[in-house]
């Protein structure tokens, strides 16, 4: 018997859109170099591995080149492939044991909402280079636990960064944020993610990013609740909630293949 694996588009409710994540359910754990080929094999920007311990699932994510200690695109479609295949009742919270921590996801409405932890952008100094491989004069630079944030003054400049990888990815950080207020009305803010040091160039739908979107965003509109666009390529829509020191993701997910590692 092969092992089950999901394709599933998260962060949007059409088919080819938000950000594509491999599930793979495994009978027992298996060790990381395994894990890491098959992320390699899939090339999305992550590829989720779960299977049952104590009262949940332990979910570990890796991306083609490493394994990273939070994702929120594939967590989404980790807990959408749960209840979809009946793994998890349809009223239950998903509860997954990570590298982060405890993280739940639960049904509401059509979508889910994850409970993930803040992850607060302190005002750094901008690195050598920094500016100079986005392309953008910085209105604001923080340091997460593990990204650069960098506020620009406007939406159309961050749709318009062409960065520069390979510069980005001699950062000391897992990536880097950009954002910005939305020209739009029914967003509050867009941002883009890249993360070239993890095997990732541009990240079409960033849950993670969020956890640090979120509070920071907070301070500048004085508010706590927020409907994000993440200006990928693909794009996606990211609802987001921030309660002290945790921040609720909300998002959609489609499956859109199911296969077997042989």
């Amino acid at each position: 018997m092969g092992l089950a694996i999901y394709q599933v588009d998260a962060f949007t409710d059409q088919p080819f859109a938000g950000n594509p994540a491999a599930v793979c359910l495994l009978p027992a754990p298996r060790d990381e170099q395994w894990m890491q080929s098959v992320a390699r094999e899939m090339n999305l920007s992550e590829t989720a591995f779960l299977h049952r311990e104590k009262d949940g699932w332990l979910l570990r994510w890796f991306t083609p080149a490493v394994e990273v200690a939070l994702c929120g695109h594939a967590t989404l479609a980790s807990a959408h492939v749960l209840w979809e295949t009946g793994q998890v009742l349809p009223d239950e919270t998903a509860r997954f044991h990570t590298k982060s921590g405890l993280l739940t996801a639960e049904r509401n409405g059509s979508g889910v909402e994850m409970n993930f932890p803040a992850k607060i952008a302190a005002p750094a100094d901008a690195p050598a280079g920094l500016a100079e491989a986005l392309g953008v004069k910085p209105l604001f630079v923080g340091r997460s636990a593990f990204d650069y944030l960098v506020e620009t003054d406007s939406a159309a400049a961050v749709r318009a960064l062409k960065p520069d990888f390979t510069r980005l990815g001699e950062l000391p950080v897992r990536g880097v944020i950009v954002t910005s207020g939305s020209d739009r009305p029914e967003f509050d803010f867009i941002s883009r993610f890249f993360a070239p040091a993890a095997g990732v160039n541009e990240d079409p739908v960033t849950g993670s990013a969020h956890c640090t979107l979120g509070p920071f965003w907070e301070t500048r509109l004085n508010k706590s609740e927020f409907t994000a666009y993440q200006a990928s390529a693909r794009g996606g829509v990211v609802k987001v909630r921030v309660a002290g020191d945790r921040v609720f993701l909300g998002g959609r997910a489609v499956t859109v293949l199911r296969g077997e590692l042989l």
